[in-house]
């Protein structure tokens, strides 16, 4: 008999949309794979689905607050149902940028100075010299970022008191330069993509998910060891956050003809996205596996005590 595996999905943060996206993706090439599916839109309710389901392993394709930061891997270790990707503490730690940041540094992995800030403060007054970046401490998908040029007032709708993206805010000086990422599957770090938004702006959340709203350059074009560094640096900090399964870290690299050289990481996300033109899927492809391949790949490689 195959395996029953419940796909957890959508929930109610602000990256609702992509996790349906993810799921439904991931969900469709699980049946093809021959799984039995249950596809489960996350509600308050969640536990008590998943203690009647009773599922053989939960794929976690849930994005952002609850899914992302511990939650859900807390309940999944309660219920003792094997789950995918990484487990209550990494997932909390990476979710929250300014903790990952102080542990990836004491590993020696390049990280940019900041500070965190309230959203009000920031609001009123600039939080650090410019040009540099705001963004919320526990959000992902460039939701809530602001970057804050030479000039620019600080901003101030980030008082609003229609706000959703909690009230810390990290700010970070400003890297310019190349988006880097590069994928992790298991103990091994794979290829690097540069990303580039298609309108020559910065990659936000149009850029992420509208069609053609970026550019994947796959591999990307790196010179000398550099592409060996960039892949030791992402298992790096997947090892030093305790990631498992599948992550993906983001760099900023500035080779400017007039720029520093310097090379940080942003964050690692521990629940990338998992739809078929998605960054994860897409280096995947490139290793040798099949978009059903990879979602195999993770189910089998489920568990508690993660």
């Amino acid at each position: 008999m195959s395996k029953h595996v419940a796909v957890l999905m959508g929930g109610w943060s602000a990256e609702r949309e992509v996790s349906l996206h993810s799921g439904a993706a991931c969900a469709k090439a699980l049946r093809e794979e021959g799984y039995r599916v249950t596809e489960i839109d996350v509600d308050r309710d969640i536990a008590q689905r998943l203690a009647e389901l009773k599922p053989d392993v939960a794929l976690n394709a849930l994005h952002g607050k609850v899914g992302e930061d511990g939650t859900i891997q807390g309940i999944l270790e309660v219920l003792q149902i094997p789950y995918t990707h990484s487990g209550v503490l990494a997932s909390a730690l990476a979710m929250n940028k300014q903790q990952a940041k102080i542990v990836m540094a004491a590993a020696g992995i390049p990280v940019a100075e900041g500070c965190v800030v309230s959203r009000h403060e920031a609001a009123k007054a600039h939080a650090m010299s410019t040009p540099y970046v705001l963004k919320p401490v526990c959000e992902g998908s460039s939701f809530g970022v602001v970057i804050v040029n030479a000039g620019d007032p600080p901003p101030s709708h980030l008082g609003a008191p229609d706000w959703a993206y909690g009230d810390a805010m990290l700010a970070e000086r400003f890297v310019a330069g190349r988006e880097l990422t590069c994928a992790v599957m298991g103990d091994k770090a794979l290829d690097i993509i540069e990303i580039r938004a298609a309108d020559g702006g910065w990659y936000d959340y149009n850029a992420k998910y509208s069609k053609g709203g970026s550019i994947h350059i796959l591999p990307a074009d790196l010179k000398g060891n550099l592409y060996l560094h960039v892949q030791q640096l992402a298992l790096k900090a997947h090892e030093a956050l305790g990631c498992r399964g599948v992550s993906r870290s983001d760099f900023r690299f500035d080779d400017r003809p007039d720029g520093t050289g310097e090379l940080v990481i942003l964050e690692v996300n521990t629940q990338p996205g998992m739809t078929e033109t998605s960054l994860v899927p897409e280096i995947a492809v490139k290793a040798g596996f099949s978009f059903g391949g990879l979602v195999r790949w993770m189910v089998e490689e489920a568990s508690c005590d993660r």
